[in-house]
């Protein structure tokens, strides 16, 4: 566009504003607004909590999957080894002859005591048979706790859910060998958070409580920062940030956060009052009775109690009166239009 078109553009346009009433404009003052630093956050479960094997042996059965949501207690995978069978039937066995030698050891207490009453025999023989019956009832009852234990070991095979949650990794495979503590499944439970890692050079300027501006593949999002660690490591400042339903069907997605690391002051004029034309930004200027064009140096938009401002770079004083020029009116509702 030739000089000469955009001089006669600006002055129709201002020529056209002369004769605008003003309707109780305000002066324009500055306005703290938040400097903001983008970082990258890591969604994290709350608790990530092992199932590991109790027994060791083959992996029979394997009832869960990566990303399946499971109820405390469930049950995820067992594990048989088939020596505790043998070792029961081995314990089996020596409580069947133990017993045959109880009846045998009775038979011979209660002969015992028979023949002390006609005055036979004495009472220490007596008092040995009843020694040999209590020792052999001793015997069978150790065996019996034995293959108790041997049933609960078996029993542990089974790998329970240790909480509630989503099942995040699967390192195990059915009909593997597996020994005691070796992990079966990785569960994530009581929900996700935000992990953020600061430059230390901000981290003064966080405090528990801020609010955090998120943005994830389901549009923008609003947490707060609900720790902030001690330890400086790498030159960064690891923070918590609590978001209100946050999905943990992808744990460690990479979401963009802005953090509030500093204020200042600024000119802002709302979004709708500025008319572009030429590539120039213009907003309406009160000087009297009438309304004057002025073009302005445009910085970011920012967001102030709900309403979309403009932060003006140049071309504006604190002082002036700033007035919705009558296209910038009618585009409101549209955004500013471009020629």
């Amino acid at each position: 566009m030739s000089p000469l078109r955009l001089v006669l553009l600006t002055t129709a346009f201002a020529s056209g504003l002369s004769s605008l009433a003003l309707a109780d404009p305000a002066p324009l003052a500055l306005t703290s607004i938040t400097e903001w630093k983008a970082v990258y956050g890591t969604v994290e479960a709350r608790d990530r909590i092992p199932a590991r094997a109790r027994l060791g042996g083959t992996l029979v059965v394997l009832s869960v999957a990566e990303s399946d949501v499971v109820e405390a207690g469930q049950e995820l995978a067992r594990i048989v080894d088939d020596k505790l069978d043998f070792q029961l039937a081995g314990l089996a066995a020596q409580r069947a002859a133990l017993t045959a030698q109880l009846g045998n050891a009775e038979a011979d207490l209660k002969r015992g005591q028979d023949l002390l009453k006609d005055g036979v025999t004495t009472t220490q023989r007596v008092d040995a048979l009843q020694t040999a019956v209590d020792v052999l009832n001793g015997q069978i009852a150790s065996l019996d706790a034995q293959a108790e234990v041997i049933t609960q070991q078996a029993k542990e095979g089974t790998v329970l859910a240790p909480v509630a949650g989503r099942v995040l990794d699967v390192p195990g495979t059915r009909g593997a060998v597996v020994m005691r503590g070796e992990v079966i499944a990785v569960l994530g439970g009581r929900g996700t958070f935000m992990r953020i890692a600061v430059p230390e050079r901000h981290a003064m300027a966080l405090d528990e409580g801020d609010a955090i501006a998120i943005s994830g593949p389901d549009g923008d999002q609003e947490g707060t920062l609900a720790r902030v660690y001690p330890l400086v490591e790498g030159g960064r400042v690891t923070a918590d940030v609590e978001i209100a339903g946050l999905s943990d069907r992808f744990v460690g997605t990479r979401m963009l956060v802005r953090l509030p690391v500093a204020t200042r002051e600024a000119l802002m004029v709302p979004a709708a009052d500025i008319v572009t034309r030429a590539g120039l930004d213009f907003v309406g200027i009160a000087t009297g009775d009438t309304v004057a064009l002025r073009s302005i140096v445009s910085g970011q938009p920012q967001l102030v109690d709900g309403v979309a401002m403009v932060e003006v770079l140049s071309g504006l004083l604190a002082g002036d009166v700033v007035v919705p020029a009558p296209e910038a009116r009618a585009d409101a509702g549209t955004g500013a239009s471009h020629d």
